[in-house]
């Protein structure tokens, strides 16, 4: 763990120390640190008196296998910051918009409706992978340029979704965070490019996934050196048909004991049905959720992705009392733009 203070040259030093020595060292940069990640012969290292190095704050050695994202060498949570957005402890977020960007007048008409609930980021859809290859799959970057005009028209900073790793480079033109979806969860080489951007990125848990698979996909993203990494939690697939997917709600008070990372919740994605998301928005508040992440549509009849789980204006007054109200009560400030 580098001192704050510490210069390129001190980083490279420990790099070059660590590689003499028959070691790797990957460097992760954040907002407010740097730390060197040491793979290979740990009594090896024990050996450099790495702490003797300029620049050197502290060493400690990580029993998890998800070394960059624990909380054994970071102990305080951690915020990420989306264009001045904040996303983590003190603050509650609420993110907001349509699950498919179709037209300019719709996906203004939703950045409106975010905003005027609460909403300090927006999300929307541009690349969509889809269960069904006959779906809609998103207008590629003319939905990207449509995302730039309802920020311009709102001031919401931009969360959408990348799904290929060559696709990376466009899609950091014009988002502000970069989404890996729950199908893209473990697609090793777009977690990389992902990393590699130096956007903040959203991971989404994997509907398969254990706790520990989605921890260490966020490792991947962090080895490239980028630790604005958010964790969303979008339900898991069980055994149950009533609704869409089950919220695991024990993740968020887990992951928090387990990583320094904001994590958040989409209960849109998880109830899968209009009449379920402000209820389970209320329990992602009230288990700690740094933010949760909705669907919303001007007109959900005619929504190309996801309708039947869009709010409207009754549903969004009621979300928008929850996220007024019941942050406080846990010590958060509601985030605004």
């Amino acid at each position: 763990m580098m001192a704050p203070e510490a210069t390129a040259e001190d980083v490279a030093a420990v790099v070059k120390t660590v590689e003499a020595a028959g070691g790797e060292a990957f460097v992760s940069r954040g907002v407010h640190r740097t730390i060197v990640g040491l793979v290979g012969d740990v009594e090896q290292f024990e050996t450099l008196n790495l702490t003797a190095l300029r620049g050197v704050n502290d060493v400690v050695r990580i029993s998890v296998p998800y070394k960059l994202v624990s909380r054994e060498h970071h102990p305080q949570m951690s915020t990420v910051q989306v264009d001045g957005v904040p996303i983590g402890p003190g603050h509650f977020t609420l993110i907001a918009g349509p699950c498919a960007v179709e037209t300019p007048e719709q996906t203004v008409a939703a950045a409106r409706m975010a905003k005027q609930a609460g909403a300090a980021l927006l999300r929307g859809g541009a690349f969509k992978p889809r269960t069904s290859p006959y779906a809609f799959q998103g207008l590629g970057k003319r939905g990207l340029e449509i995302l730039a005009e309802a920020k311009a028209d709102t001031g919401l900073p931009i969360v959408t979704e990348v799904v290929d790793a060559q696709d990376v480079p466009l899609v950091s033109e014009y988002a502000d965070m970069l989404q890996i979806g729950t199908r893209n969860m473990q697609n090793f080489a777009l977690l990389q490019a992902a990393g590699g951007s130096g956007k903040p990125v959203m991971l989404k848990r994997g509907m398969n996934a254990t706790i520990e698979e989605w921890l260490m996909a966020a490792e991947y993203i962090a080895q490239r050196g980028n630790l604005d990494i958010v964790l969303c939690e979008r339900g898991i697939r069980t055994f149950e048909t009533s609704y869409r997917n089950t919220l695991d709600i024990t993740a968020v008070p887990l992951v928090h004991s387990l990583s320094h990372l904001p994590v958040i919740v989409d209960p849109s994605h998880a109830g899968g049905r209009r009449e379920l998301v402000v209820p389970l928005a209320r329990a992602a508040i009230a288990a700690g959720a740094d933010a949760v992440m909705v669907d919303l549509h001007p007109e959900p009849g005619s929504a190309l992705c996801d309708g039947p789980q869009a709010l409207v204006d009754v549903d969004l007054a009621a979300l928008a009392t929850a996220v007024r109200e019941l942050p406080p009560l846990l010590e958060r400030q509601l985030t605004t733009r």
